[in-house]
């Protein structure tokens, strides 16, 4: 049964292609990746390489984003490196070994782009990449909106 909830069918569209993209990776011979390594992936070839930058976009821990990082780090995948702005914090960055797995990750999500495209049809994955692509712009601070009403709900 197709849930009415848009947050429900996005997550299960991520685990969708997160399930896809470790068993592409482990057909490649590559390590499979924790959840929280491969959300940590993203965001470094995504450019967010300071760990409290992931830490935010993942909304966890400094001290959880290091310890990712640093089994990340004991794969060979990436190394931590002083940041050249600021030589009191490190950055994430692909090495020889993570490269050409960011770049198998790649091929996988085209080839799964490809077959979803022919499971939904081209016009409904246009209509989904648009809208996902979107801007929605900023998140909607309820706090904010409730405390210049004053319609809080007092327990």
């Amino acid at each position: 049964m197709q849930s009415p909830h848009l947050i429900v069918s996005l997550l299960k569209g991520f685990y969708w292609f997160d399930s896809g993209i470790q068993s592409y990776m482990r057909s490649r011979g590559w390590p499979t990746l924790t959840h929280s390594q491969s959300m940590a992936m993203i965001n470094i070839v995504n450019g967010a390489t300071r760990p409290v930058e992931i830490a935010r976009n993942l909304g966890i821990s400094r001290q959880a984003v290091h310890v990712t990082l640093t089994q990340m780090a004991r794969i060979g995948i990436i190394r931590l490196q002083d940041d050249p702005t600021d030589r009191r914090t490190k950055i994430a960055v692909l090495t020889e070994l993570g490269e050409p797995m960011r770049r198998d990750a790649q091929m996988a999500v085209s080839e799964m782009t490809r077959r979803l495209a022919e499971r939904i049809g081209q016009p409904a994955l246009a209509g989904l990449i648009a809208a996902c692509g979107a801007d929605w712009g900023e998140p909607i601070d309820f706090e904010r909106e409730a405390l210049e009403t004053d319609t809080r709900v007092t327990a």
